[in-house]
């Protein structure tokens, strides 16, 4: 568990999420959220319409990976290109 500090914001208070809580999270800048108090706690979570465009988009991804086996690119494996496209 990472621990942050609270900070002060304008008039409101700020909790900075640490990178790689962010990326565990799958968390990108400017992504919208929900946030609440729930019996002492703070709970943040994605609204549902990002979790199923979410779904939607690995299931796209899936289905394109599975459907470029064996093919090429100016002899260029698709998986290879997927692969360094991954390493940014």
């Amino acid at each position: 568990m990472t621990q942050v500090i609270v900070g002060k914001w304008g008039k409101s208070l700020a909790i900075r999420v640490p990178l790689e809580v962010a990326r565990a999270a799958g968390l990108s800048d400017g992504e919208n959220v929900e946030i609440e108090a729930l019996d002492g706690d703070i709970v943040i979570r994605r609204s549902v319409g990002h979790t199923r465009e979410l779904e939607l988009a690995r299931a796209a991804a899936a289905e394109i990976v599975a459907d470029s086996k064996g093919r090429s690119l100016a002899g260029i494996q698709i998986r290879e290109l997927r692969e360094d496209g991954l390493r940014g």
